[in-house]
């Protein structure tokens, strides 16, 4: 299409003593193929904002594994950031308790799916569509900026986001941080720390990047991993990744 309109200009321009009805016939098919394109144009755009943030929700997701298994490595159980220990919530009505039962994770499990996934529907194993769809619902509540309210990373004025995450501090209540490893840092550093001191910006002017942590719970063979949810707070409904190591 781009090359049929620059080779209609240069006929317009090459043409001399045309008339004024063929002046008018070209200007009006141009008029034509501008109003066509532009919102293939447009689209086009879109799309490529739609693939440039789940390849940056990807890289969280790997630098999010990676941070996993080294705490695995070295604490002897593995946890995501912002986790004091691998049974501890981050965000949600839960922020910071230990779940030391299953209840606190199948809550805030459910809690996630309803922002991003809607209600299941076992018959045809379908849901219905979540409910998380733009930085201004009140959803954002529930949920914690990737890299800071505060960082480099741009993000939507308006925003409804948890406050950003603190430093755990050890506790002797067990629904605390009780014998825990992560209190060095706050899970934004550990996430900015993962990228080396980098942080990325959503594609979208109104998105930000956003996650919760579900804890896990139990222990020995029985214990089960905490669940890594990251959205892009332009549709997070859309735009989202789980991981469960």
């Amino acid at each position: 299409m781009k090359d049929l309109m620059k080779k209609l200009i240069n006929n317009l321009i090459n043409t001399s003593g045309g008339s004024l009805a063929e002046f008018a016939t070209t200007t009006a098919l141009m008029a034509t193929l501008a109003a066509t394109a532009t919102p293939k144009l447009s689209e086009m755009a879109e799309n490529s904002k739609r693939e440039k943030t789940m390849n940056e929700i990807d890289k969280i997701m790997s630098q999010a594994q990676q941070f996993y298994q080294d705490t695995a490595d070295l604490e002897g159980r593995g946890r995501f950031p912002g986790q004091g220990r691998y049974d501890m919530c981050v965000g949600g009505a839960n922020h910071a308790v230990r779940d030391l039962d299953e209840s606190t994770h199948e809550l805030e499990k459910a809690d996630v799916e309803l922002d991003l996934f809607g209600t299941y529907d076992a018959t045809d194993d379908t849901w219905s569509g979540g409910t998380f769809t733009g930085f201004e619902e009140s959803n954002a509540g529930g949920w914690l900026s990737v890299f800071g309210i505060d960082s480099e990373a741009s993000i939507p004025d308006n925003h409804n986001l948890h406050d950003d995450d603190e430093k755990d501090v050890e506790s002797t209540d067990p629904t605390e941080c009780k014998n825990c490893q992560g209190t060095e840092y706050t899970g934004h550093e550990e996430w900015t720390n993962a990228f080396g001191d980098e942080t990325l910006s959503s594609p979208f002017q109104d998105g930000h990047y956003i996650y919760r942590v579900i804890p896990g719970y139990g222990s020995g063979s029985n214990s089960v991993p905490p669940i890594l949810y990251v959205a892009d707070m332009e549709h997070p409904a859309n735009f989202n990744a789980v991981l469960t190591p």
